[in-house]
C-alpha cells in the first residue's frame, strides 16, 4: 500500500477520485494520430514543447526491474510546454504556483482505448492555466 493511502485510511479521509485528478477526453482515432494532434494543437497556440515524457515505453521497459509483469499502457507520453505569458501572471499572482510548471498534457492507449487528458489544477489563478490545457486538450480530441 501507498503512503498516501494509509495516512488516508488512518486519518479517516478518502483518496480523491480519478475524475477529482484529471480530465479526459477519448480520441477517436490511433495512439500516434492523437500525439501528432496534441503536439499540433499546443505548436498552433505559439508554444514550445519542452520535453516529452515517454512515460508508457519506460513502464514497460523496466517492468520485470522492478517484478512486475503488468502491462499498464500499451503507449503512453506526456507532453510537457509552458507558456511565458500565462505563467507569469499565475506566478505574479502567488509564486508558488511555479509548483505547476511545466504543464502537461498526456496521452495513452490502454486496452484499445486511447485518451487524451491533463491533471486537474486548483481553484483560482491556476484555473487559467487548466482552461488553457482543457482548449489544447479538445482540440487535440476533436471535441
Amino acid at each position: 500500500m501507498t503512503k498516501a493511502f494509509l495516512t488516508a485510511l488512518m486519518i479517516g479521509t478518502a483518496l480523491p477520485a480519478a475524475a477529482d485528478i484529471a480530465t479526459t477526453y477519448a480520441f477517436d482515432g490511433s495512439f500516434d494520430d492523437a500525439t501528432f494532434s496534441l503536439e499540433s494543437a499546443i505548436v498552433g497556440r505559439g508554444l514550445v514543447i519542452d520535453w516529452v515524457s515517454h512515460s508508457g515505453e519506460m513502464l514497460n521497459r523496466t517492468a520485470a526491474d522492478v517484478g512486475s509483469d503488468v502491462v499498464i499502457f500499451d503507449a503512453a507520453d506526456i507532453f510537457m510546454f509552458c507558456s511565458a505569458s500565462l505563467s507569469r501572471e499565475v506566478m505574479e499572482a502567488d509564486f508558488m504556483n511555479i509548483a505547476f510548471c511545466p504543464y502537461a498534457i498526456f496521452v495513452y492507449e490502454r486496452e484499445g482505448e486511447v485518451v487524451i487528458g491533463y491533471r486537474n489544477m486548483p481553484e483560482g489563478e491556476m484555473q487559467k492555466v487548466q482552461a488553457l490545457l482543457d482548449d489544447i486538450a479538445r482540440e487535440a480530441a476533436d471535441q
